[in-house]
């Protein structure tokens, strides 16, 4: 699954003792594992190609340049959000006609740029975003290839802030009213409306919302194709799950592609899917160290030095992450991103970070090896919407990112410091 596993009772990233990073570099740190994100990625690549299609990695997940740069050179496309991840994309070399320009607020030097960057398509999300882009392209003197963003009104079974292909989302256009879109917008002077996209939500744990969604729209397409409408492409989406709780708890790419490849092979449209999370996911871990500890009334409480601010998915989203020791005793039992039984001696404690919020917390009333000041913990599955949702909250500067291989490490982002928090600021 990922190359994070403990040595004789201690964690390593590939060849790199975890703790050595975090006594090198600091903690909060982000580390990544190069070997993780290329094998995610090519299991995604292999398990599609049969159907010859285009991987565009969810930059919005956790998105380095420098892992941008490592993904487009293995001939990764890139799904965008923004003008930002846009720049991003072509700053690491990515090929502008593999990059797909999504997202249900473009503001129109967003959609400029797309256009003038020549990138593939932008999925569109609702008839007043058509009309815009056409707008645009027509002002730059330019003919733009876009597909129309459908909610199949399929229950991904996630959490809610993360549903996005029901018809009550914010996102794209229900499926019912898809073919009237069509038709209305056949003859745009400076825009071609040649795809269906969609996108369920993340994290997707199960195959048959997939099925459901891909089946609906293959018949969307069918029933425009026999209006005479030339759809060119089917951007699938993305939201694999990954496994947080257990090893088990997600489905690997393959068993998506057992059944969704044959329903979409030879079809007579490209295939798309955007990825992020199940390439990015298990390839990162946090690294946190224990600043105090406390009691309050029946609660134990392990203070560390990471804050809501570093990871804010525990409260957010009420997600579980597994949080270990990166040195463990004999009697500890790794736990290797599962819930296996802790040891007998330990402590059912809430790990908190020092941010002036009770919502600042990693773990609720979880079991953990007895712990003190100065240990290292390691926050697992932290590669995806760990440092992309990060923030200065309580003017607290971002941690660094090292991305290692095999035996080496590089710092891919420094550490903020606190002259770069007011630097922006100074007249």
């Amino acid at each position: 699954m990922d190359f994070f596993n403990y040595r004789n009772n201690e964690l390593y990233c590939e060849d790199i003792p975890a703790a050595r990073i975090a006594a090198e570099v600091g903690t909060p740190v982000y580390v990544y594992s190069k070997a993780t994100f290329l094998r995610h990625y090519h299991q995604v690549a292999d398990a599609f190609a049969p159907l010859g299609a285009t991987i565009c990695y969810s930059i919005k997940c956790c998105g380095n340049v420098n892992i941008l740069k490592m993904l487009a050179r293995e001939g990764c496309g890139f799904d965008v959000t923004s003008a930002g991840e846009l720049f991003r994309a072509l700053r690491a070399g990515g090929d502008p006609k593999k990059i797909i320009f999504a997202g249900v607020g473009k503001n129109d030097d967003e959609i400029a740029a797309g256009i003038n960057a020549g990138i593939a398509a932008f999925n569109c999300e609702s008839e007043a975003e058509i009309e815009n882009i056409d707008r645009i392209a027509g002002a730059l003197g330019k003919t733009v290839v876009g597909a129309l963003r459908v909610n199949p009104d399929v229950d991904p079974k996630t959490h809610a802030k993360t549903t996005t292909g029901k018809k009550e989302s914010k996102f794209g256009v229900d499926i019912d009213r898809a073919e009237r879109v069509f038709e209305r917008y056949r003859s745009l002077a400076h825009f071609r409306l040649a795809g269906v996209h969609t996108h369920i939500g993340s994290p997707v744990l199960e195959v048959q919302p997939y099925v459901e969604a891909a089946q609906k729209v293959i018949d969307l397409i069918d029933r425009l194709t026999a209006r005479g409408h030339k759809i060119e492409w089917f951007d699938v989406g993305g939201g694999f799950g990954v496994n947080y709780t257990s090893l088990t708890q997600a489905k690997p790419v393959s068993e998506h592609a057992k059944l969704l490849v044959p329903l979409l092979k030879n079809k007579p449209y490209k295939i798309a899917f955007e990825p992020g999370r199940y390439i990015a996911g298990n390839a990162g871990i946090m690294l946190t160290r224990v600043q105090y500890r406390k009691t309050g009334g029946s609660k134990h409480f392990v203070i560390v030095d990471a804050g809501m601010n570093d990871l804010i998915r525990p409260t957010l989203y009420e997600a579980y992450h597994h949080i270990w020791p990166a040195k463990i005793r004999d009697i500890d039992t790794p736990g290797s991103r599962t819930k296996d039984a802790p040891p007998a001696d330990a402590e059912v404690v809430d790990i908190v970070g020092p941010v002036c919020e009770t919502g600042d917390y990693f773990a609720l009333d979880r079991r953990l090896p007895p712990t003190q000041r100065g240990d290292l913990l390691a926050v697992f599955t932290a590669g995806a919407y760990g440092f992309a949702m990060a923030s200065n909250y309580n003017n607290r500067p971002r941690p660094p990112e090292v991305l290692v291989g095999g035996s080496t490490y590089t710092v891919i982002r420094k550490r903020e410091t606190l002259e770069d928090l007011v630097r922006p600021e100074e007249a």
